[in-house]
């Protein structure tokens, strides 16, 4: 039978209803599950920090670090926890698809990156309580993120960093076998962080550490950075990323408008 040139691949369409089906059961999760999602998923990446911390504190090396920071999104992946900028693709395709609406998707935004940061923080208060030796390293690593400042250097940084993870979730779903989910989780979260891409979760950790070991970083500089590298995670992930890859299956989305 002849092929429409219209249609994308069977394994596109495939992968998308699936983005659609699980960004629908995101969005009506009930509030308790999201809250414990969420701090599950700061919690789960501050193990990557740690990992980063000890092994950047061992060897001086950025890139070595940035490979054991993929720990923290194996911890994600395996967990079934999650992070504020896992919730771009998955969610939003949902919403283009009508299975779910905006004022779900602010639901879930807010309340994923308000309990990643409080898990986060404290299991930055844990790790820099646990290891004072590592308190030299936690300065440098948060004080250069929260001195980043505001430029369009920075903002390519953080839409890199959207984008990066966006991809990483999408190439996760293309796939049933958790065998080879491992392998996006581990590559791009030794890009994150070995790249020192400006990421809003990740940085805005790495910055509460610098604070608890003494960093002289005021709040508003955390809500400088915390803000800038929120907002190119959003170009990066859903601009850079998401739109591009839904016009893919622009014809499967408009099948899914019309049910």
């Amino acid at each position: 039978m002849p092929t429409d040139p219209d249609r994308p691949e069977p394994e596109i369409e495939d992968a998308f209803d699936r983005l659609v089906d699980e960004g629908r059961e995101r969005l009506e999760r009930p509030l308790e599950a999201m809250v414990a999602t969420g701090t599950l998923g700061g919690i789960d990446v501050g193990t990557g920090v740690l990992a980063f911390l000890v092994v950047k504190h061992h060897t001086d090396s950025t890139l070595l670090a940035g490979l054991a920071f993929s720990v923290g999104f194996v911890a994600l992946l395996l967990a079934r926890s999650e992070l504020f900028t896992e919730n771009f693709l998955v969610p939003v395709t949902a919403v283009v698809a009508r299975s779910g609406t905006l004022l779900g998707l602010g639901r879930l935004w807010i309340v994923t990156l308000l309990t990643n940061l409080v898990g986060g923080a404290l299991m930055m208060w844990i790790l820099m309580t646990a290891r004072p030796d590592l308190h030299g390293t936690a300065i440098e690593i948060g004080t250069h993120y929260a001195e980043l400042g505001v430029s369009l250097e920075t903002l390519m940084l953080a839409v890199l960093a959207g984008a990066v993870i966006t991809l990483m979730t999408r190439m996760q779903h293309a796939t049933d076998s958790l065998g080879i989910q491992l392998v996006p989780a581990i590559l791009f979260g030794a890009l994150l962080a070995g790249g020192e891409l400006f990421h809003c979760i990740l940085d805005s950790l790495f910055i509460f550490a610098a604070m608890m070991a003494g960093a002289d970083i005021s709040a508003g500089a955390w809500l400088v950075a915390l803000g800038w590298s929120l907002l190119g995670n959003v170009i990066g992930g859903i601009g850079l990323v998401t739109m591009l890859r839904l016009l893919r299956v622009r014809e499967r989305v408009r099948e899914a408008r019309q049910r």
